[in-house]
């Protein structure tokens, strides 16, 4: 136990704690602003959102915004197409990531190293650069307007996604997996009895990434699909503001809706999301 002394060396720890802890809940504050005002804004009429100076705390309160805007669009259609994608690209993201990853951190090849090294260099291609001839591929075999080229891509890997498992695959200890095979075990095998089992924290940490980038997604889904009956919750919210004009009250409430389950989901999958991102190195 420490000892205090003449100089106050053993307060040094509590004022830095007070001081960091008085940091994050300054910057947690900042950071729930937005959240903050999403909500209390779908408890506005149209015209208290844009009052000046605003108001914080609805007077009156206002539900009528949830059940309007939960029924001015197909909500629970595109609510079932969102989740659809979800569960999709999240099992080929897993399945294919997890696969190239084992291959590139347990199993030594040639060219190993200098694949990795490309595959790390497809990160600096941003999007935009492969949005056409990715769209004119899919527009040949006919899967525009249909969910197949927002699942199937997903099918066959991302490069960070792979780069974050491998990091986690590397700190497994490799005499588990000699052990294995001097026992017999095939490849396949050992990646699924042995390197699976120990990567929850990593599978949870991308499953989460890729959750959210799919429930997230406005581009994607306004690129492939044309049929409203085919639209996601994020290309839906576009509904609430035409040329004819916006709805701002029912925007907010269903964006509140929409966020709910990433909250959620976020804090139920917490300690294995954040014991992720710390096996993997890729904390701050």
């Amino acid at each position: 136990m420490p000892q205090a002394n003449r100089d106050g060396s053993r307060r040094t720890p509590v004022l830095s704690t007070v001081l960091a802890h008085t940091a994050l809940i300054f910057l947690s504050a900042v950071f729930l602003v937005p959240l903050l005002w999403l909500i209390t804004s779908s408890l506005k009429t149209d015209a208290q959102i844009f009052k000046f100076p605003p108001e914080w705390i609805p007077n009156p309160l206002t539900f009528e915004n949830y059940p309007n805007g939960l029924t001015f669009i197909p909500f629970w259609r595109f609510l079932l197409n969102t989740s659809i994608l979800c569960v999709a690209t999240v099992l080929g993201t897993i399945l294919s990531c997890s696969l190239v990853a084992y291959g590139l951190a347990r199993i030594n090849w040639r060219g190993r190293n200098p694949l990795l090294y490309i595959l790390l260099g497809t990160m600096m291609l941003p999007f935009q650069v492969t949005m056409v001839p990715v769209f004119v591929m899919f527009a040949r075999i006919g899967w525009v307007d249909t969910l197949w080229p927002l699942i199937i891509p997903h099918f066959f890997g991302n490069a960070f996604y792979i780069f974050l498992m491998r990091q986690f695959f590397m700190t497994i200890p490799g005499e588990l997996t000699e052990a294995a095979r001097i026992d017999g075990c095939t490849e396949w095998d050992i990646y699924r009895k042995i390197v699976l089992p120990l990567s929850k924290p990593v599978l949870a940490t991308v499953g989460l990434f890729a959750f959210m980038a799919t429930w997230n997604d406005y581009l994607g889904p306004l690129i492939y699909l044309a049929d409203e009956s085919k639209y996601t919750l994020s290309l839906g919210l576009a509904s609430f503001s035409s040329q004819y004009g916006s709805y701002p009250g029912m925007l907010m409430a269903v964006t509140t809706v929409i966020t709910v389950p990433i909250i959620v989901l976020f804090f139920l999958a917490q300690r294995t999301f954040i014991q992720g991102i710390t096996l993997t190195g890729i904390k701050g």
